[in-house]
């Protein structure tokens, strides 16, 4: 999990959100089902475009695997639209995560121990990688409770990121082989780009760079 930004609303959300949020609303208060083209609209093919955009090219926000690659992706409510129909069209609350993120983190809120919203805060505040699995930095409550409801080192992830963290070592034992000054450099900056943020599990990639003393 890396720190996000958010980019601008897209039109079609600026020109639509205030009516869809009053006709959500009012299905909700009178007790009447919603359908779903209308609890839906979120889905509108240039809001997604945003949100991968925000996640640089489609990165899962909580695990950053790419996430059409592993499974189907969904936009995600950071506060649930079950718990909270209001904030179902307000673009903050907005992310992109994969299928299984997803599915795990569920309607899921505690209000005293909130997952990282890796938009408002660091998630690197909270969270830290040794080797190929997360843990929680310094007894944080928060990371804890991330790692845990979303299954951040579930079995497919650490496989994923064990295939990413071997390949990288083999890189890095290469360049100390070499007595090639120029192909070592050329090695290491390879090997930086890999921490680079639109690249699948940067952070844990920065971590590992970091403990070689290579970042």
């Amino acid at each position: 999990m890396i720190k996000l930004n958010k980019l601008p609303e897209p039109d079609v959300f600026v020109r639509n959100k205030v009516t869809w949020t009053a006709e959500l609303m009012r299905f909700i208060n009178t007790g009447q089902k919603v359908p779903d083209s209308i609890k839906n609209r979120y889905n509108h093919p240039d809001i997604k475009a945003v949100l991968k955009t925000e996640t640089n090219g489609g990165k899962c926000m909580y695990c950053e695997s790419r996430a059409e690659h592993v499974s189907y992706s969904h936009i995600e409510h950071i506060k649930p639209k079950k718990k909270f129909p209001e904030l179902e069209f307000v673009w903050e609350n907005l992310g992109f995560s994969c299928q299984v993120c997803n599915t795990n983190k569920g309607e899921k809120y505690d209000e005293a121990t909130q997952f990282i919203n890796p938009y408002a805060e660091n998630p690197e505040d909270h969270i830290v990688f040794f080797g190929f699995f997360v843990y929680p930095k310094q007894g944080s409550e928060r990371g804890e409770y991330t790692i845990k409801e979303i299954d951040l080192n579930r079995a497919d992830l650490v496989e994923s990121r064990k295939s990413k963290v071997d390949g990288i070592k083999k890189i890095i034992a290469s360049t100390y082989r070499t007595s090639n000054t120029s192909l070592r450099n050329q090695a290491i900056t390879e090997l930086k780009k890999e921490a680079e943020s639109d690249k699948e599990f940067s952070a844990m990639v920065k971590s590992v760079l970091c403990a070689h003393k290579i970042l």
